[in-house]
């Protein structure tokens, strides 16, 4: 193990085995106390804080290809894989195109537009929309159908029609196999990936990390079928004036699903 010192701050600089080792040492400490209460991410950077890192940064030789991932055990939250807006990306779809057609008044704000939607290739929204896989063409597209809408938005399927019409969007946002496969496999090329549970006594929460997988080999079929069944969904977000960003989210206990190989520890 080699101590790399920066400033006032020591950071320890791990080989791969060194760091499974420390990782099954964490293991074996059972319940550790929430290191930055107040935090949304607490669960990560309580591990980082064991580990001696910053920021995700892993400290073994080709860091640039690995993430370390933290989630909770039996969670069926959403967590991110990756931002990616939709082509066409020079016309900016969703902030001139989504919203000023296809949104609706914002619940709080006055004179803001929202359109807010998570999409997935299994069914349809309230609203309509869905994403379609179309392997021929090797992309996903977004899809609108006026009929599949809930008569509690007929106020706003009116408005939409008298903008744009009720058909099909056109031109269709899209993205593209190869720029997913880029963007997700910078992102998620391999990961270490932890699961902790979690417990709460009194104000204090405390984590056990207590499954360690390494996940090697991002999969596009995998991620394309994980967008089919249902486990894999878009998130749109966007008010005026303002783009939260377009997020590719995934439902935390099947992330693993997404590799090729998968290593228990």
């Amino acid at each position: 193990m080699i101590i790399k010192i920066t400033g006032d701050m020591m950071l320890e600089l791990y080989s791969k085995k060194d760091l499974i080792k420390r990782l099954e040492e964490i293991r074996k400490m059972g319940w550790i106390p929430n290191n930055r209460p107040g935090n949304v991410g607490g669960i990560g950077n309580t591990l980082e804080d064991l580990l001696g890192i910053k920021e995700n940064n892993l400290p073994i030789p080709n860091a640039a290809e690995w993430e370390l991932k933290c989630h909770r055990l039996n969670s069926s939250a959403l967590v991110t894989l990756f931002h990616m807006e939709p082509s066409p990306r020079a016309v900016d779809f969703v902030s001139k195109v989504l919203l000023p057609l296809y949104g609706w008044k914002h619940p709080s704000l006055e004179n803001i537009m929202s359109f807010r939607q998570t999409i997935n290739a299994s069914s349809r929204t309230d609203r309509g929309f869905k994403i379609v896989i179309d392997r021929q063409s090797r992309k996903i597209v977004l899809s609108f159908d006026a009929k599949a809408v809930d008569k509690k938005h007929s106020d706003w399927l009116k408005a939409v029609g008298q903008k744009v019409g009720l058909s099909e969007i056109n031109p269709q946002p899209y993205w593209g196999f190869d720029d997913l496969f880029h963007q997700a496999g910078t992102k998620l090329l391999n990961c270490f990936y932890i699961r902790a549970d979690v417990k709460r006594e009194g104000q204090k929460e405390y984590y056990w990390y207590k499954e360690i997988m390494i996940l090697q080999t991002f999969d596009l079929d995998k991620f394309l079928d994980g967008l089919e069944k249902g486990f894999i969904f878009i998130d749109f977000d966007a008010r005026t004036n303002h783009n939260h960003g377009t997020k590719f989210r995934i439902r935390s206990k099947n992330f693993q699903n997404l590799y090729k190989e998968i290593t228990i520890i």
